[in-house]
């Protein structure tokens, strides 16, 4: 008998990798030699078996151990190892590590096969859902906006109306499947499900194809859809479109749209939440005398009082100016935060004046320096 092959070899990969690197290298090479990829090729079935082997030891936690210290007599009888004993399925491994371990319609493992989305027997299949990017302002966020987009989909063909045949009575059941869209063929112990070759899956043979979509029934045009975006929309909300995506084939229902909301950035707010935020500049002179200050808004200008004192990195609360609640008839606030500007490029008279004016001040006038340093004292000792 022939001696097997170090399954660390079978995989390619070296001894000590880690559970994650191991999967990917089993993903490749069993994509690479299934038996549906390679249809009566031996050399790939026997390929695809010893993959399945050599992952099920290796990935296993007990297995893998065993198998590092006895090699392939840990799971012979009388080894060290602690091995299944059985006969082993390497289609097991496969749907496992491709997230079709129940069997399901919608694993990555019958997508990938030809098993995927459902067909009925007609032949039709649902369209295919598709993804669209849309970037929007601040403003169109917040109060709502409805949007154009122009993208490129599958679109029922007008000629055939979707039936992909040139004329009435075109088609026909497939003969090789008998409408199934899959046959099953025995290979050795194996029972493999497959496409079937003449009508690729759909279960139908068109005897005269449509001239303008060659027997599809449908055509990648370009169109435009209306998009209706809600007020409080967020960054990363993804709206359904439903029936925007790929027509169906061979008068299957559409798939959806789904339009990723994006927002870009603001030169003035920054939002969090329902809540906005900016800063604001505020003279020296309006800081400590008091006064009204202009502020802006998404809805316009509102005016802020600010009081006398008001220190720098001061926020000031202007309920409601905020952003539009997603489904509410409420908003969120607007917080000013006030910068204090220090004055610049003053000329000989406004510095004496502003010398004279700190001359006359006291410790009265600046408390959070007094505060600061008695705290601060015995630094400066």
């Amino acid at each position: 008998m022939a001696s097997k092959r170090d399954y660390y070899e079978v995989l390619g990969v070296e001894r000590g990798v880690s559970a994650d690197e191991l999967k990917k290298a089993y993903r490749k090479l069993a994509v690479k030699y299934h038996p549906d990829k390679n249809p009566g090729d031996k050399a790939a079935e026997e390929k695809f078996k010893e993959l399945g082997e050599a992952y099920d030891v290796l990935s296993d936690d007990q297995k893998r151990p065993a198998y590092d210290r006895h090699g392939h007599a840990a799971f012979q009888a009388g080894g060290g190892g602690g091995g299944r004993g059985g006969f082993h399925d390497p289609f097991d491994i496969f749907r496992e590590v491709f997230g079709g371990g129940g069997g399901g319609a919608g694993s990555i493992f019958e997508e990938f096969f030809g098993g995927g989305r459902q067909r009925d027997r007609s032949g039709a299949m649902r369209g295919s859902d598709l993804r669209y990017d849309l970037q929007i302002t601040l403003e169109e966020a917040a109060r709502g906006v409805e949007k154009q987009v122009e993208l490129e989909r599958a679109q029922l063909c007008e000629k055939c109306s979707g039936s992909g045949s040139s004329k009435a009575g075109g088609v026909k059941t497939c003969p090789t499947c008998g409408g199934a869209g899959q046959v099953i063929t025995s290979r050795g112990f194996f029972q493999v499900q497959q496409v079937c070759p003449d009508c690729g899956g759909s279960g139908q043979i068109i005897s005269n194809p449509c001239s303008e979509c060659r027997g599809q029934g449908r055509m990648e045009k370009s169109g435009r859809i209306k998009l209706r975006i809600p007020p409080g929309i967020t960054e990363g909300a993804r709206l359904r479109s439903s029936g925007n995506g790929d027509a169906g084939f061979r008068g299957g229902p559409a798939g959806d749209l789904y339009v990723v909301i994006g927002i870009r950035r603001h030169e003035v707010f920054e939002r969090e939440g329902d809540d906005l935020f900016c800063e604001v500049p505020v003279s020296f002179s309006k800081a400590a005398l008091g006064g009204e200050l202009m502020v802006p808004t998404l809805d316009g200008k509102a005016t802020l009082k600010v009081p006398a004192g008001t220190q720098s990195a001061t926020a000031f609360r202007l309920r409601g100016k905020g952003m539009a609640r997603l489904n509410s008839s409420s908003k969120g606030d607007l917080l000013v935060r006030v910068q204090v500007e220090v004055p610049t490029n003053l000329n000989a008279e406004q510095k004496e004046q502003l010398k004279a004016f700190s001359d006359s001040c006291g410790e009265q006038n600046e408390p959070m320096a007094e505060s600061f340093f008695k705290k601060a004292k015995r630094f400066f000792s």
